[in-house]
C-alpha cells in the first residue's frame, strides 16, 4: 500500500519532523494512531476537527496531526477548547492532554468541563510523571513511587482520572491502554461521536524517566506490565476487593445522555434576545 492509500498518511502534516520527538517506544505515538483511526472511521473532514493540547510530552501531538490545531498553555488546553466550542459549536473539539497537564494545573479547568457538559473530547495520557521536564511526580504518580520530586517514594494518593471525570458529571468516560490499541481507538471512536463531555484515559508509560527512577526496565518492559496488569471492567468485579488497587481497570464506566452546555447556553441568549425585543416592543408602544 502506498503512502498516499494508506488512511492515516492522509492526516498527518508531512512536512514536519519525522520521526517524532517521542521518544523510541513512547506509547504517546500508539494514542495519535488510535486517535486518527477512530477520526477516520467517523469520517469527519479535516476541517470538521480541532485538536487542542497544553504543553508537555502529549501537548506535542498536534504538531503532527493535520486538523485546526492550538498548542495552547500547560493546563490550559480545556480553557482554550472551550472558548472555540462555544465561537464554533459545530467543530468536534480533541483536547489532548498529559495527567500532570490536565489534572495539576489544569485540574480546575478539568473538573467544570466535566461538570458543564461542554461537548469536548478529553484524551488523558497517564503516564504517571511529568517526562519532559525532568520526572517530576505528577497528579497520578503511584504510591510509593519515585521521582525527581519524590526521590524516597511519593506519599501523594493518585488522583483515579476516571471516576474523577464520572463523579463532576461527564456524560462518557472510559479507559484502556496503549497495549490495547484497537480497544483504545473504539473508546475514543465512541467518546468523539457523544454529545457532551468525554474522557478516555489512555495508560501508557515514559521508560525513560520513571521506568528508570523505578527500575522498571525498557520499554517492552514497561508494555509488557500494561498487558499483565490491567483487566477488563467484567473481570476486575470477579476480583477480591483486595486485589483491586493493584491492576488497571479497563472499559466504559459511563455512558449517558446530558444536556450539552453550549446548546443550553446558545437557547439562554435566544430567551434573553427575545426578552430584550419585547422591552424594546413595548418601550416603543408606549412612547
Amino acid at each position: 500500500m502506498s503512502k498516499d492509500e494508506h488512511s492515516a498518511y492522509n492526516y498527518l502534516r508531512h512536512t514536519k519532523k519525522f520521526p517524532n520527538v517521542w521518544c523510541s517506544g513512547c506509547g504517546i505515538g500508539i494514542v495519535m494512531s488510535a486517535l486518527i483511526r477512530a477520526i477516520d472511521r467517523i469520517g469527519l473532514a479535516k476541517d470538521d476537527v480541532a485538536v487542542i493540547s497544553g504543553i508537555g510530552c502529549t501537548g506535542r501531538m498536534p504538531v503532527y496531526l493535520d486538523f485546526n490545531t492550538m498548542h495552547t498553555t500547560h493546563g490550559r488546553a480545556l480553557a482554550f477548547a472551550t472558548g472555540l466550542k462555544f465561537a464554533r459549536p459545530e467543530l468536534k473539539v480533541i483536547v489532548i492532554m498529559g495527567d500532570g497537564d490536565a489534572l495539576a494545573i489544569g485540574g480546575n479547568h478539568f473538573i467544570h468541563a466535566a461538570r458543564r457538559n461542554i461537548g469536548l473530547t478529553a484524551i488523558v495520557v497517564n503516564n504517571s510523571i511529568y517526562g519532559m521536564t525532568g520526572g517530576q511526580h505528577s497528579p497520578t504518580t503511584p504510591l510509593g513511587s519515585r521521582a525527581a520530586t519524590a526521590p524516597y517514594g511519593n506519599i501523594e494518593p493518585p488522583f483515579p482520572v476516571c471516576e474523577l471525570a464520572a463523579a463532576a458529571g461527564a456524560a462518557y468516560v472510559a479507559r484502556s491502554t496503549v497495549y490495547h490499541a484497537v480497544e483504545l481507538d473504539r473508546y475514543i471512536e465512541q467518546a468523539i461521536r457523544k454529545n457532551g463531555f468525554s474522557l478516555v484515559e489512555a495508560v501508557s508509560y515514559c521508560h525513560t524517566t520513571f521506568g528508570r527512577m523505578n527500575k522498571l526496565g525498557p520499554a517492552v518492559e514497561m508494555m509488557r506490565r500494561l498487558k499483565e496488569n490491567s483487566v477488563t471492567k467484567a473481570a476486575a468485579e470477579k476480583l477480591a476487593p483486595s486485589e483491586r488497587p493493584d491492576v488497571i481497570v479497563r472499559g466504559v464506566f459511563r455512558d449517558e445522555d446530558r444536556p450539552e452546555y453550549t446548546a443550553l447556553y446558545d437557547e439562554v441568549v435566544r430567551r434573553a434576545q427575545g426578552a430584550a425585543g419585547a422591552s424594546v416592543r413595548s418601550a416603543g408602544g408606549a412612547g
